[in-house]
């Protein structure tokens, strides 16, 4: 036999020494030759079985320059039951390990949406119940909703105190606030850039809400919310046309129906009154927060939520700093009249706003941590669950036309909420679901031939096939 024990690395040419392989084992001895194989293991040495025949074959695999070949690993280990696997017990163990933990991620990213979901449609819920008492006795909706607005201010530092907590934040709020503050540019929030970017999101928001408060002065709590639904249909109007979003037939069927809930909830009782322009201002706020999302999405689609509270906290300021001759204005013109600062309701003032801020808190967190889909749903939820307070409490009864406004309006809102793709999601789930049900047909077709061949061989009949 032939083997290659050493190559020279020199400047001459490189030559390969062969000598024979030569067995000098003796009964009774244990020679390390190359009749024998010494493993060595965490240093110690053991002397396998049948080494002779073991180190030929590696020999012979080794210069033959079988593919694939690892020393060591020849058919031996075969015979000894030692394969290698590439595939070994921990790869599997980890594979159900992670897939263990997805399950479980999604499980509690559902059910944290679900609770979600409640908390969101009971803070709007008490939202627009705490408006309706505040408004018995105290009427000044323009002040209540820049009162509500200045504490948009606490939105950074809620967030910023939740980073602290979660993450051990190292940076300083002041750090965070200019790193936050580069959506408004590289160079970051400057004077101009502040009154650009925030003068007009911060006039949408504060009309939404003066609007909002106005309609609740004229309709009832459940009418106002589920009017205040459709700027769902609006978003995807302004979408379609201005972000030219993909065109959706079903969301123009969603859009039409709410179209039709507010003219029939107009006409519950005739095209006058205040039933009339309640409809009227609650269809107003429903589309200038339309508008504010689709601005939002266009200028500041890609915003963090860092980002976003650093912008509601900047929209606070703006209120507090240009808004406030407002609700000065208002008063000296007897507008919105009101006597001294301590005959104000700051209890119910104070839990208007802070219901207001829990709620905004709830959508802009909740979108990043679980589906938007359930914060949508919340929202919709806000509609029964002011008729169950309104019914309860105020003892209101609805009409039919206005019962049947509502239910359109909801529907129109649920189908909005359909995925774009969610007409070829259907198509396959209902192959899937026609595939299953034949499959089962056909084993059923298979297991009663079976039985009647069996009991026509139990009577002793045979049955004869036809050519």
């Amino acid at each position: 036999m032939i083997s290659t024990e050493s190559v020279l690395e020199s400047g001459d040419q490189a030559c390969i020494r062969l000598e024979p392989l030569i067995n000098t084992h003796l009964p009774g001895k244990a020679a390390p030759t190359a009749g024998s194989c010494a493993v060595f293991v965490d240093g110690s040495s053991t002397v396998t079985a049948n080494g002779g025949v073991h180190d030929i074959e590696d020999r012979i695999l080794r210069i033959t320059g079988y593919y694939g070949y690892n020393p060591g690993y020849s058919s031996h280990r075969k015979e000894d039951g030692t394969e290698s696997h590439a595939e070994t017990p921990g790869s599997e163990t980890s594979e159900e390990s992670q897939s263990y933990q997805i399950c479980t991620n999604t499980a509690l990213k559902v059910l944290g949406g679900l609770l979600l979901v409640l908390c969101v449609s009971s803070s709007w819920v008490g939202t627009t119940q705490v408006v309706k008492l505040t408004f018995q006795s105290f009427s000044c909706p323009f002040f209540i909703s820049w009162f509500s607005s200045n504490w948009n201010i606490l939105f950074f530092p809620i967030y910023y105190s939740g980073l602290v907590v979660t993450t051990r934040e190292k940076q300083t709020p002041i750090q965070k606030f200019r790193e936050c503050s580069k959506l408004f540019g590289e160079d970051g929030m400057t004077l101009k850039l502040f009154v650009k970017r925030t003068a007009p999101f911060s006039i949408l928001w504060t009309l939404t809400n003066y609007l909002y408060l106005m309609a609740l002065k004229k309709l009832t709590a459940t009418d106002v919310s589920a009017l205040y639904c459709c700027h769902k249909a609006f978003v995807f109007l302004l979408s379609w046309i201005v972000l030219k979003d993909r065109f959706m037939g079903v969301r123009i069927v969603a859009a039409i129906m709410a179209i039709t809930g507010i003219v029939m909830m107009a006409y519950a009782d005739g095209f006058h009154g205040d039933s009339f322009v309640g409809v009227a201002l609650a269809v107003g706020s429903a589309s200038t927060s339309a508008l504010y999302k689709v601005l939002f999405k266009m200028f500041l689609g890609s915003a963090n939520i860092g980002e976003v509270a650093h912008f509601l906290s900047t929209m606070g300021f703006f209120n507090l700093i240009f808004i406030s001759c407002v609700p000065l204005i208002l008063y000296f013109t007897k507008v919105e009249h009101w006597g001294s600062l301590s005959s104000l309701p700051w209890g119910y003032l104070c839990g208007l706003a802070g219901l207001w801020l829990v709620f905004n808190i709830l959508v802009h967190v909740g979108v990043v941590l679980t589906y938007p889909i359930l914060i949508s749903i919340g929202t919709l939820l806000s509609v029964p669950g002011n008729a169950a307070v309104d019914v309860l409490k105020h003892e209101v009864i609805f009409s039919v036309v206005r019962l049947a406004a509502t239910c359109i309006i909801c529907l129109g809102f649920l189908l909005l909420l359909l995925p774009e793709e969610w007409d070829s999601v259907t198509l396959r789930f209902l192959a899937t679901i026609a595939d299953k049900k034949s499959e089962e047909h056909a084993e059923e077709l298979t297991e009663s031939s079976v039985n009647t061949r069996s009991r026509s061989r139990a009577n002793g009949t045979v049955s004869i096939p036809m050519a």
